[in-house]
């Protein structure tokens, strides 16, 4: 059964102070021995000592010349200078041996205990911020929000993957939410492709109906033509209803050319917006020119143009700025009406939110797809001094 991380940590640093001091006690083992042959070499020259007092017992010094005595003398201190430097020389190796064992028992022990705290401390170091990490990942994985109190003390490392961590689950978080977002778009527009379908069948029959009664009108009575008239009305109103559905229904395609943005937002303002309505547009840069779909894009433009003049009651000025965003364009539509509510201009955009009264909720959503389809971006604020203001980023590469 594999140790616990931690276990195996304070286990490998346990071992690796455990070296030196097993190093240490075969140091002092081998001071030890050199004791022995110093203990051999007095007691043998203390058998020499001996040996040499009992031969001068037996000796006649009488007999002796001088210079023999001399000799004699000199032999017997150096003899015994010997004896006495062997003795303390055993003297001084036996405390030395001691002394050596006892430091190195006590610094042995106190590097032991400290080798046990500095391995558990740094198992903790190790062992806690990865454990935190795990729990994380199982967080992520169950999509649970991660703590977000003090992190786990350890080493600036873990600091910096906890905080990519906290990006990553912030990255996942955003892209969950666009496929969520892009599912709803695929359900909505599939169902409005459907409806569009099944509209424009009944929706032939109806206008030939309404025209063989307008034709057979000089029989009629007044009552009559007022119906022909309310369900020739409502067959145009079903029919834009119908030609939206199919356009949401379905992603700009064709061939790609390149579309002079502010040429088409000048024609835009002359034909798009009526007579009252004062449309400026204002370039900062000269033309910005990208590759798409002209008439998608005209629409688009055109859908927002519209609004505007909507929401100010077909009277006022608007707005319009065109001007180069790094790599790529920014246009801003902003009106001065009555403006969009916070808690509203993220849903705007969404398929079937409305909030006029003969409104489908599909031309915000037809605009967005279509800049999104353009690799572009739209959002809505709040235009200085009361109004809305659109602004869409347009990729030029």
């Amino acid at each position: 059964m594999a140790l616990p991380f931690r276990q195996r940590i304070f286990l490998i640093l346990g071992a690796l102070t455990a070296v030196p001091t097993a190093l240490a006690v075969v140091g002092w083992a081998l001071a030890v021995r050199t004791v022995g042959p110093s203990a051999g070499a007095r007691v043998a020259l203390e058998e020499d000592a001996a040996s040499a007092r009992q031969m001068i017992e037996q000796i006649d010094t009488t007999r002796l010349t001088s210079r023999q005595r001399v000799v004699l003398r000199q032999h017997l201190e150096q003899l015994s200078n010997s004896v006495s430097l062997a003795r303390r020389a055993e003297t001084y190796l036996r405390y030395y041996a001691g002394s050596f064992a006892a430091v190195v028992i006590v610094f042995g022990t106190l590097a032991l205990i400290s080798a046990i705290r500095l391995a558990g401390h740094l198992s903790r170091q190790l062992s806690r911020p990865i454990d935190e990490l795990v729990g994380w990942t199982r967080l992520i994985r169950r999509r649970m929000p991660l703590p977000a109190g003090p992190p786990t003390h350890g080493a600036p490392e873990f600091e910096a993957l906890r905080q990519a961590l906290r990006e990553l689950v912030t990255a996942l978080d955003q892209a969950r939410e666009k496929e969520l977002e892009a599912e709803r778009l695929r359900a909505f527009r599939e169902v409005a492709r459907r409806v569009a379908h099944e509209i424009k069948n009944p929706l032939t029959a109806m206008r030939i109906g309404v025209g063989q009664l307008r034709r057979g009108g000089g029989q009629a009575d007044g009552q009559t033509a007022t119906a022909v008239d309310v369900l020739a009305a409502e067959t145009e109103r079903l029919e834009r209803l119908a030609k939206e559905f199919a356009e949401f229904g379905r992603l700009p395609e064709g061939p790609k050319s390149e579309v002079d943005l502010v040429d088409l937002l000048v024609d835009l303002a002359k034909s798009a917006v009526p007579p009252a309505i004062a449309v400026t547009v204002r370039a900062n840069g000269g033309p910005c020119t990208l590759l798409g779909q002209y008439d998608p894009l005209r629409r688009a433009f055109a859908n927002l143009l519209r609004n505007a003049a909507e929401a100010m009651g077909g009277h006022g000025p608007i707005e319009v700025g065109v001007a180069k965003d790094g790599q790529g364009v920014l246009v801003t539509i902003a009106d001065h009406g009555p403006g969009i509510p916070e808690e509203q201009r993220q849903r705007v955009f969404e398929p079937y939110f409305t909030t006029k009264q003969d409104g489908t909720g599909l031309g915000l959503a037809l605009v967005r797809q279509t800049i999104e389809a353009h690799n572009g971006t739209i959002r809505v604020s709040e235009t200085a001094g009361g109004g809305a203001t659109f602004s869409i980023v347009l990729s030029t590469t």
